[in-house]
């Protein structure tokens, strides 16, 4: 594959820092080892300016062109967070924090991004800036808004922002981009419902909570079948179930559900909140219970920008032997959305080849990727802004 030479001698080194970093998995903004890893390979490229602390942990490095004559400014973005999963690959360089796992790649993310700066830092065969972005809290957290919250965007004057995730189940070797929503947005819902309590025994004098919460799991599934737009796409899942009773001759007094409603639509996410109130408030009085109903929003929909999504896809098809430029979305959710509404931009599946799915404990970043992630990342920056 047609990779930069540079990125292929490269390799083992960042595979190296991916290593490194796989080691010693850090939670949502505590990455304060990564961080400083992060910064100081910076440091050693010769980046023209590092900046840490931005959205708490985050880190911001800035790379100047050979010129400037435009003004031109992209920002490249990984992230560096973990997940609260026990590792069980078995690698020799495993995770060495109990119940801590690189289970999503952000560590080979966050490698290929490095491997990019030491290129571009080197080369500089561009007219413009550059802007690594280096995020916490992916996962969970919203470290891309809270980057964006710190002023980011404005103060080093980022025009447009793009990001890369590597994709299980995508052969390596190969991209995958849609213009528009290419990822859902995520919110969650807890509901409490509340009924009588008592004696297995003697049903009639309570108000079974099980049998009250049960009906509003069922209910809440008639949201997508009987409300959406059968062409559109709406998951709404309840996750858990729980109630106080301890034993199997107890009826429950309270009961507890969590789940998430993820859509492509921002007219479907609006919606949904009302539906759920309504089916579990109506669903809850229907027995004679109450259902509290505590929404909380999380990631909006990740949509590519039409224009950015051509030049990424162009810059993949510089460096990868197959490029699928009309992708179908996915429900899985994706900070990287807060930058997108910011900035035009967009973002890019690489590849994982025939692995584990992210999230899974015994998911395992190809390394085979890395030259490819690291030539897309300093292709997107080479070709936006070509050297005068």
């Amino acid at each position: 594959m047609p990779v930069k030479n540079r990125f292929a001698e490269l390799q083992p080194e960042i595979a190296a820092w991916r290593h490194e970093l796989h080691q010693y998995p850090e939670l949502l903004y505590d990455t304060h080892r990564t961080s400083a890893f992060v910064a100081e390979k910076l440091k050693g490229f010769g980046c023209d300016e590092i900046t840490t602390g931005i959205g708490r942990t985050g880190v911001v490095g800035v790379i100047k062109g050979k010129t400037d004559t435009k003004g031109r400014v992209i920002g490249l973005r990984a992230d560096m967070d973990a997940l609260p999963i026990h590792e069980a690959t078995g690698l020799e360089y495993a995770s060495t924090i109990p119940g801590a796992m690189h289970a999503c790649g952000h560590d080979g993310h966050t490698a290929m991004l490095l491997g990019a700066g030491k290129y571009l830092a080197e080369t500089r065969n561009f007219d413009g800036t550059v802007v690594l972005i280096f995020q916490p809290a992916e996962e969970g957290g919203a470290g891309g808004k809270a980057m964006c919250d710190d002023g980011m965007m404005a103060r080093w004057n980022i025009q447009e922002v793009y990001g890369l995730h590597n994709s299980p189940g995508i052969p390596m070797g190969e991209f995958a981009i849609r213009p528009g929503a290419l990822m859902a947005s995520s919110d969650e819902f807890t509901i409490h419902v509340t009924g009588v309590g008592g004696h297995a025994a003697t049903p009639h004098d309570t108000i079974d909570t099980t049998l009250v919460a049960s009906q509003i799991v069922v209910s809440l599934h008639s949201i997508v079948s009987r409300n959406v737009d059968p062409l559109k796409r709406v998951v709404l899942t309840v996750g858990t179930f729980e109630t106080d009773s301890t034993a199997s001759n107890v009826i429950a007094h309270t009961a507890k559900l969590e789940g998430t409603v993820r859509t492509l639509d921002s007219e479907y996410r609006d919606a949904a909140e009302g539906w759920v109130r309504r089916v579990a408030e109506s669903t809850a009085a229907a027995f004679g219970a109450t259902a509290e109903v505590i929404w909380s929003p999380g990631y909006p929909v990740t949509i590519n920008s039409e224009a950015e999504t051509a030049f990424a896809a162009e810059a993949a098809r510089a460096v990868a032997a197959k490029v699928d430029a009309d992708t179908p979305p996915i429900m899985p959710s994706e900070d990287f959305s807060y930058m997108l509404q910011e900035r035009p931009g967009a973002y890019i599946f690489l590849g994982n080849g025939d692995t584990e799915m992210c999230h899974h404990p015994a998911y395992v970043f190809d390394d085979d990727a890395i030259p490819l992630g690291c030539s897309w990342f300093a292709e997107l920056a080479e070709r936006r802004m070509p050297a005068a």
